[in-house]
């Protein structure tokens, strides 16, 4: 089981940008003060057309795990995205935490997230990212029942795809895994994502972290994966409303332009490296 990458390629790289705006204030840390409402807000009306502006220099094809709320909330912004040929995923209803979610909370929501999807998008999401990158004991054969055909949310692998399996916990007896997933996944990583680095929240996330330190940890993950895991991938995770602060933007720009100074590196959505898996 591999992907088989284009001719010439040697590592699929996937920038996955979640479109979070106001909806990971409210739904996954409870805030909905002013003051992290425009966070959200930045992201939405600077951030957005700083990284589309970037993407369409490079010639680059990214995922956008966007919540419903989101496209319902900036629904210009997001129709900005669609229209520069950008891949949109499932990112939840409310950037929900799913986790603590009862079993038919959470039903009810992927189902009012496809609904939307289906009202702002044209058609359902192949693939689906959790907002808490966690899941329930349900999520998986949700994701199976509803039809999606990879998940970005796990870390099983660091570049690797694989089919995740649910696990029963054991304590004395050790744990035991059941059947595999028919759903690919592509491993995340917090070291790949920009938000606990970056972003302040007093009491819960000191943030405010070294750009630099950051971006340094992100090459190191392409360097790794170029030498060692020839047909692999690299899933690094942005936030419109964090990476898009004139900083991370200078150093995001300085790491795109390395990864894509070597050859075989190929900047894809997620479902174009999906169509190159092959289960032989």
């Amino acid at each position: 089981m591999s992907l088989h990458l284009p001719d010439g390629k040697t590592l699929a790289v996937s920038i996955g940008a979640d479109f979070d705006a106001h909806s990971v204030w409210m739904g996954t840390f409870g805030l909905s003060s002013p003051s992290y409402l425009s966070r959200g807000e930045f992201g939405a009306e600077v951030g957005v057309p700083r990284l589309l502006s970037l993407f369409e220099r490079y010639g680059i094809t990214t995922t956008w795990c966007t919540p419903a709320h989101t496209m319902i909330t900036f629904t210009e912004r997001f129709e900005s995205i669609l229209a520069g040929g950008h891949e949109i995923a499932a990112h939840g209803c409310w950037h929900e935490p799913v986790p603590k979610l009862e079993g038919d909370q959470e039903r009810r929501l992927m189902e009012k997230t496809l609904e939307l999807h289906d009202k702002y998008v044209g058609k359902r999401p192949r693939g689906y990212r959790s907002p808490a990158w966690d899941f329930t004991d349900e999520t998986l054969s949700l994701l199976e029942e509803f039809g999606f055909e990879w998940d970005s949310s796990l870390m099983g692998r660091d570049f690797e795809p694989y089919h995740p399996k649910p696990v029963t916990v054991g304590w004395e007896e050790g744990s035991s895994f059941g059947p595999a997933s028919p759903i690919l996944e592509f491993p995340v990583s917090w070291f790949l994502d920009d938000f606990p680095v970056a972003e302040y929240i007093p009491g819960v996330n000191q943030g405010l972290g070294s750009s630099e330190v950051m971006f340094q940890r992100f090459k190191d993950h392409f360097d790794y994966a170029y030498r060692n895991v020839p047909g692999g991938v690299l899933a690094i995770t942005v936030h419109p409303q964090t990476i898009g602060r004139a900083h991370h933007m200078i150093g995001f720009e300085k790491l795109i332009d390395y990864m894509s100074s070597f050859p075989g590196t190929w900047f894809a959505p997620l479902s174009d490296i999906y169509d190159t898996w092959g289960e032989d």
